[in-house]
């Protein structure tokens, strides 16, 4: 008896419209870069090893594991909502931001990224707007992305733009369509490393309230300030407006992978009460829950240390940003400009126009050994062709002034 051969299927026949829209990130791809022998990376925005908290985090597991009952716990489902001490910890966290919250104000996350992810498919419609900076975070992009949104440019440095434009424009974009919120990275922006001023952010503020949409505060650098005057966190501002976070319109987006670590997958959202139940129940249909012995293991860090874990990162980051804006001003020619961050990881660089920061990324890498990202990859249009982001997290201070060195020649 014979036997015959199923034709294999062509997933691509099946994938729904939107998974046309799902990118791979620029980012990622750039990072395979760092086990190439030679390089010097200035493309990720990856925190440095050395700030780890190791000795902490490996006491931490051990006592967790070495008892039964709290092992049985580490090891077992949990709530949705995160675990409860950890909570409490972000609690007193963001009152020293100005915010008064509670538990049931604050969901756990997999990190910031995956809140983008949920706030995305809990505000977009297919047509919906979501207003964005030019240049933005990629991240932020791609997590919008899957719910199919229009995206318009978010102007607060233009005063000839109003409220009624950016609905004018996103109703005639889309019959039905309306614009739901505004996303911003207000300290240290990533890609640009600039900080939203406090009249940019009333402005932003101000905006809301006249579109009646919500603003994602995405507030992963937040902490990592090292020169220069604080600025009230857009959800501190708009509770005085408003008189609680219950009632406030701003969801805060914030991490401990850039002041702790990254590979435990820890963020949250702190917004109102009603916001964080939904939010719940997202969590629920995802992945359930953040893994219970990772959250347990971050409460003991941030309880223990946490403070000084800032600190340690401040001081390291501040000399990095140091030896590359020295090293900017040594090196590079009159006709290229940069941003001069007063905090977390980045450096905005515009090149002369004409000048491609893609076909520049090709020789970078092949020719001199240096790797960044093209500043296109941060515009939701593509545009920004002749910027690029440089990161100084993870070099040392003598890679960074030798890499800028290499790429001021190719300029």
């Amino acid at each position: 008896m014979g036997t015959t051969t199923a034709e294999a299927l062509v997933w691509e026949t099946v994938f729904a419209q939107r998974a046309a829209r799902m990118q791979g990130a620029e980012v990622s791809e750039l990072l395979k870069l760092l086990a190439l022998p030679g390089i010097i990376s200035f493309a990720g925005g990856i925190p440095d090893p050395a700030l780890f908290p190791n000795e902490a985090a490996s006491r931490a597991y051990a006592e967790i594991l070495s008892d039964p009952a709290m092992a049985a716990a580490a090891l077992q489902y949990s709530a949705s909502e995160g675990y409860g001490p950890l909570k409490q910890d972000i609690v007193g966290l963001m009152a020293r931001l100005g915010v008064a919250a509670t538990p049931d104000n604050i969901i756990i996350t997999a990190g910031s990224q995956q809140a983008l992810d949920f706030m995305g498919k809990m505000l977009l419609s297919p047509g919906d707007t979501a207003l964005v900076p030019a240049p933005t975070f990629l991240g932020a992009l791609q997590a919008f992305a899957a719910y199919e949104p229009r995206y318009d440019t978010l102007r607060l440095d233009l005063g000839n733009r109003g409220p009624a434009s950016y609905a004018e424009d996103a109703a005639a974009a889309m019959p039905g369509g309306r614009v739901k919120f505004a996303y911003a990275v207000p300290d240290f922006d990533n890609p640009t490393g600039v900080t939203m001023s406090l009249e940019a952010r009333e402005r932003l503020l101000t905006l809301a309230r006249d579109l009646d949409i919500a603003v994602l505060e995405d507030s992963a650098y937040q902490a990592l300030r090292f020169a220069g005057d604080s600025v009230p966190t857009l959800q501190a501002l708009d509770i005085a407006h408003t008189g609680s976070l219950d009632a406030s319109r701003v969801a805060y987006l914030g991490t401990f992978s850039k002041t702790v670590a990254p590979g435990l997958r820890i963020g949250w959202v702190c917004a109102s009460a009603d916001l964080i139940q939904r939010l719940v129940l997202v969590k629920q249909a995802s992945d359930l829950t953040v893994p219970a012995i990772n959250q347990m293991v971050m409460h003991r860090i941030v309880s223990d240390g946490h403070g000084a874990l800032i600190e340690a990162a401040r001081r390291l980051y501040r000399d990095k940003r140091d030896a590359m804006l020295a090293a900017l001003d040594a090196y590079m020619p009159d006709t290229v400009t940069w941003t001069r961050p007063e905090g977390g990881l980045f450096v905005w660089v515009t090149l002369p126009d004409g000048v491609d920061a893609g076909a520049l990324l090709k020789r970078a890498v092949a020719e001199v050994q240096v790797a960044f990202v093209p500043g296109s990859a941060f515009y939701h249009d593509a545009s920004g062709a002749n910027t690029l982001r440089l990161s100084y997290s993870l070099p040392d201070a003598a890679a960074i002034t030798e890499g800028i060195r290499r790429l001021a020649t190719l300029l």
